[in-house]
């Protein structure tokens, strides 16, 4: 197989309650095609953390992996690609903590501040860097909706209406994938292969 993505770098936003199908696919996936893998997180002041997985099944049994790069230390210009990865793991990504002091009641800027919210926030405005959003991962862009507004994306059904409130346009696709120039979305994790040939194919098309 033709290695077109030679000496690039993708990373993959996780959190708990990933898909390990869809993980798996990314690791192997992007490094049959030659890039280098980084899993990467917001990992709250530690070192490392470990993740668990979803239970789709009853008496499946979770995996773990273990993250050691923290978005909070990550130079951006280094990674050809920043993927977010599909289920409640965008939604744990926007946890935050609130401003030290009085007691304050949460607010929406308060969510856009969240460190990985920021993290994909500052890789969108990046046109060099091709953004990758499957199933319900575009939640991570949902509190900073000027960087939604009139991008042409598909989603799950669960994220939506939270999507197209951020100014979005739905564009449905039979390959449940679409492209708006550096921005790949998937509907669901079962089109992940196709999710990762799209994010190859543009890394090359934008020379990221």
């Amino acid at each position: 197989m033709q290695k077109l993505l030679a000496g690039k770098k993708v990373g993959v936003l996780i959190e708990s309650q990933y898909i390990p199908g869809e993980i798996t696919t990314y690791q192997y996936g992007f490094e049959m095609l030659g890039a280098k893998v980084d899993f990467m997180s917001y990992l709250w002041g530690q070192p490392k953390l470990t993740f668990i997985s979803t239970v789709e099944n009853a008496g499946e049994t979770p995996t773990q992996i273990e993250v050691s790069v923290d978005v909070t230390r990550v130079r951006l210009e280094d990674y050809a690609a920043i993927v977010m990865a599909a289920n409640y793991t965008s939604v744990r990504l926007r946890y935050f903590t609130p401003p030290a002091g009085e007691p304050q009641v949460p607010t929406a800027d308060m969510v856009a501040a969240a460190p990985a919210v920021q993290f994909f926030a500052r890789a969108m405005e990046n046109p060099r860097i091709v953004k990758g959003a499957l199933c319900h991962g575009l939640w991570i862009l949902t509190p900073r909706p000027k960087l939604l507004k009139e991008r042409r994306v598909i989603c799950h059904e669960v994220v939506l209406a939270d999507v197209l409130n951020a100014g979005a346009i739905l564009q449905w696709d039979e390959s449940g994938v679409v492209v708006d120039r550096d921005l790949v979305t998937g509907h669901d994790w079962h089109r992940v292969g196709v999710f990762v040939e799209r994010v190859a194919d543009t890394i090359v098309a934008i020379g990221a």
